[in-house]
């Protein structure tokens, strides 16, 4: 496999995109080879290797956030360092939105004139708080007018949850209880596509496509918080080119 997955869906002409793996760095032991995340423990300095190796991929230095599981969105454009966030557009051309992963969902987001673009790190609790929301509102264009990528997660087969996740999201949308699968211990597998997918068909956005590569179970080229606990991050990004 190449260092890097380019999303195969029907974007516009001048939408780019990439999702790195966790090969070609410079990472050892737990993190090996390619994080980029620089707040998971690893060699700051094989962290900022990387970090150039990307860049190379790149029209400029992605615009990074500081990840906390919430909902907000903000204008990469505007950023000059990380901000609190877990969504990011812009409107203007080689301005690179990115997030970080290793179970959680990345969504990115374009419209099908190329405008504008998106991206959302969309674990459970972002999901369920309204991450997804959050993000279209701000990129204001009509919904029906947006394609949604799904690149890699935790698979619905590996990711056990507690009855109180699955409770809130049936609550907020009765359908939801298609994404989750009863096991004999009492807990539950939750299918976070499906519930991304639901989110944003209720937004009005049908044209979805996505990996559906789990992280949890693909050790040699993902990177999975779940399965490691100490790992590394991979890196999705998008840019208008």
């Amino acid at each position: 496999m190449s260092e890097f997955l380019v999303p195969d869906w029907p974007a516009p002409r001048g939408v780019r995109a990439l999702v790195t793996t966790r090969a070609g760095g410079v990472s050892a032991g737990p993190w090996s080879s390619f994080n980029l995340g620089d707040h998971v423990g690893d060699d700051y300095a094989a962290v900022l290797e990387n970090r150039r190796r990307l860049r190379t991929e790149l029209p400029d230095h992605p615009k990074w956030l500081n990840q906390v599981h919430g909902i907000a969105c903000v204008d990469a454009t505007e950023l000059t360092m990380p901000v609190e966030a877990d969504a990011s557009f812009t409107r203007k051309t080689n301005v690179v939105c990115a997030v970080l992963t290793a179970d959680c969902l990345p969504v990115l987001l374009c419209d099908e004139s190329a405008t504008v673009v998106a991206i959302a790190h969309a674990g459970w609790r972002g999901l369920a708080a309204g991450v997804l929301e959050s993000t279209i509102k701000s990129m204001q264009i009509d919904p029906q007018r947006l394609l949604a990528w799904l690149g890699p997660a935790i698979g619905p087969d590996a990711f056990e949850v507690g009855g109180e996740v699955r409770n809130v999201f049936v609550e907020h949308d009765a359908q939801a209880e298609q994404a989750f699968v009863s096991r004999a211990n009492g807990k539950w597998t939750a299918d976070l596509y499906e519930l991304a997918r639901l989110r944003l068909s209720a937004l009005g956005i049908r044209r979805v496509t996505s990996t559906n590569w789990c992280t949890a179970t693909n050790a040699q080229q993902l990177y999975s918080y779940r399965r490691d606990g100490i790992t590394g991050r991979m890196a999705s990004c998008i840019w208008l080119a």
